[in-house]
């Protein structure tokens, strides 16, 4: 296993064969991890479907909904142990679209995480509404100035981890297990030193299913931020003894 690539699912069965079979026409070596969380729609029967065709696929099942982040966790330990290089991470509905994997895998020769960037040049979103649009920048805004952060992008789940950066960053430490789960594992390793890099993408809402993003997902991932800011504070001796 040269290059792994997570993609947790949960209620994507329209979206996971033709997302699959797009990433296996890639000129590269990658296996596909499939954490289903036991979706109701037989994503997971899909997935043993997809991994009985082909052995670059590998499906991986969880009793329930239980978060991205540990979803994100339980396909690093299987990547790891796989003796993959490098590490991918994306979603499940085509937002993020696989054309884009070819340039993630190229620039994390010189970077150790490397994100699919919405905000910088090149990049962007389709079909957002200018809410939506909003709520993004100024989320991504506000967890940059906040942590410090060098990468514009510090919510996309769109990424490429060299080996290293998750053997070296304490996955166990991460407390976060929603969306904000990406904000706290780009912290944790830029404060470690890892070199973040970007490259842009078009980010095109779901093709089919709903949404995961909730209310309280935001909540939590400002929470995190917050959580995140005082330890750096206090850190760096400007919080309370």
């Amino acid at each position: 296993m040269e290059n792994a690539i997570i993609i947790p699912t949960y209620n994507e069965a329209e979206n996971l064969p033709p997302l699959v079979a797009a990433i296996l026409r890639l000129p590269a070596d990658l296996t596909v991890i499939i954490v289903d969380d036991n979706s109701p729609d037989g994503s997971g029967m899909i997935a043993d479907g997809l991994a009985e065709r082909s052995p670059r696929v590998l499906a991986h099942h969880r009793a329930g909904k239980l978060g991205l982040g540990s979803a994100y966790r339980a396909g690093f330990d299987i990547a790891l142990r796989g003796g993959a290089r490098r590490i991918l991470t994306m979603d499940a509905d085509f937002s993020h679209h696989p054309c884009y994997i070819p340039h993630l895998l190229a620039l994390s020769c010189r970077a150790d995480i490397v994100v699919g960037s919405r905000y910088v040049p090149g990049g962007g979103t389709l079909h957002w509404g200018p809410q939506r649009q909003a709520l993004s920048r100024i989320a991504n805004g506000v967890a940059r100035l906040a942590l410090s952060l060098p990468a514009n992008d510090c919510t996309a789940g769109f990424r490429c981890y060299r080996r290293g950066v998750l053997e070296q960053v304490d996955l166990d430490a991460i407390r976060s297990n929603g969306y904000s789960y990406l904000v706290e594992m780009l912290y944790r390793a830029a404060r470690l030193g890892c070199r973040i890099a970007e490259t842009p993408i078009l980010f095109e809402d779901r093709r089919h299913g709903q949404s995961k993003i909730s209310r309280q997902e935001i909540l939590r991932a400002m929470a995190t931020v917050g959580r995140l800011s005082s330890e750096r504070l206090v850190g760096r001796g400007w919080g309370p003894d």
